[in-house]
Order: C-alpha cells, then sequence, then structure tokens
C-alpha cells in the first residue's frame, strides 16, 4: 500500500482505491461475495463505509473492480505477448508450458483470486463466474485456435482443440488447488519440473506421430 497523503493527512484517491481494492479482495476471499460485507471490508481498510460508496457505487462495483484489478495486471499482458511468440513460431511445447506455468503462477502470486472464483461457483453468484468467463473466453479461443490450426498443418492430433486445451489447464490447476489451498505437499520436485512433467505428458499425447504425418501428407 503507497503511503503518500496529503498534506492534509488524507491519503490520495489513488491509494486509498488500492487500499480498499486489497482490503475487499482479502474479505471476499475468506467469504465470498455473500458473506463480506462493506462494513467489514471498511473496518479492514480502517476507514467509514461512507469511504468505499465514496469511490465505489456499490458492493457490486467494488467486487467487479476487485476482478478487474487482477485481469489488467501488466503480468496478464507480458503473459498473452510471451505465448503469442511461442505460437509464431510454431512451438506447440512453449505454448503449452507458457499456460501451465501461467495458471499454475497465479496461485502462487496471490490464490486469493483463484478463492474468489472458487467462492463465486459456491455460491452461485453468476456475476462473479460470467465476469470471469468474459475474462477467460477469448484467452481460451485462442488457444483453441492455435491448437486447430496446428491439427490442420498434421502437426498435432485430431483431438477435440478444446479439450487439450481443457487438460494442460486442469493440470495446472489442480496442482495449484491441491498445494496452494489443500496444503498438499507430496510432490518434491518444483514448479518448473512439473510444468515440463504436464508439458512432457501433453505433448506425447497430442504430438502426430511421423509415419502417421506422412501418411497424412500424402493423401
Amino acid at each position: 500500500m503507497h503511503e503518500a497523503v496529503h498534506a492534509a493527512g488524507r491519503m490520495h484517491a489513488g491509494d486509498r482505491r488500492r487500499q480498499l481494492l486489497d482490503a475487499a479482495l482479502e474479505l471476499f476471499s475468506h467469504k465470498g461475495f455473500g458473506g463480506a460485507t462493506t462494513k467489514e471490508i471498511a473496518a479492514a481498510a480502517g476507514v467509514t463505509e461512507a469511504i468505499i460508496f465514496r469511490h465505489f457505487p456499490s458492493k457490486q462495483a467494488l467486487y467487479t473492480a476487485v476482478l478487474d484489478s487482477k485481469a489488467e495486471s501488466c503480468e496478464h499482458e507480458e503473459w498473452l505477448a510471451e505465448i503469442q511468440k511461442h505460437m509464431d513460431r510454431n512451438d506447440d511445447a512453449g505454448v503449452l508450458r507458457t499456460f501451465a506455468a501461467a495458471i499454475l503462477t497465479s496461485y502462487r502470486a496471490d490464490a486469493r483470486f483463484e478463492r474468489i472464483l472458487l467462492f463465486a461457483a459456491l455460491e452461485g453468484h453468476e456475476h462473479g463466474l460470467a465476469h470471469h468467463r468474459k475474462f477467460a473466453t477469448p484467452i481460451f479461443e485462442l488457444f483453441r485456435d492455435y491448437i486447430a490450426r496446428r491439427q490442420r498443418e498434421g502437426a498435432l492430433r485430431d483431438y477435440d482443440p478444446g479439450v487439450v486445451i481443457v487438460a494442460i489447464a486442469g493440470m495446472a490447476q489442480t496442482y495449484g488447488i491441491y498445494t496452494e489451498l489443500f496444503g498438499f505437499k507430496t510432490i518434491q520436485a518444483d514448479d518448473e519440473e512439473v510444468i515440463d512433467s504436464f508439458t512432457n505428458i501433453m505433448m506425447r499425447g497430442i504430438r502426430q506421430n511421423k509415419a502417421a504425418k506422412k501418411a497424412r501428407n500424402r493423401k
């Protein structure tokens, strides 16, 4: 949290907004949207509820802003740029590895966002789930289109492209949940080794073997 303040002792608007977002993230991640109140969030931030509503018109607007802060991070843009480089080089393993690594890194960096999404699913909070789908669907489509293109080029087996994406994402996400949220410490390998293993498992399953590729090219 930044400590820049006005001469009168009041926090700058941008700093106050970040403070409120962090307090809200903490409460929403432990109580869900339905369980956390603006009164509790205000108390955690050391302000009154009136301060919250000065920056956010409603609890829902505050919740949406918390989710937006994740999607708008510079790390997200850097990750997409790295993915695009792998796609431009037709580096299938690099695409899968970077995708899985980003998911696991999200758990390691701040699992509170992942907890919020789990709460949204458990609560049936459709607004939170729809907001996440709006953010995630374009990414899913980007990967699906890439897999489909590589299949047409004969580099990958003809599995449903969506299933391929769900498979690699599921490995990384499940591992993140087990280790970061459930506390399992049964695997001795570090995260990079785990991601490499997931990538190798996937590539052995979806990479087109040379004989099949040659037969396909002769048709």
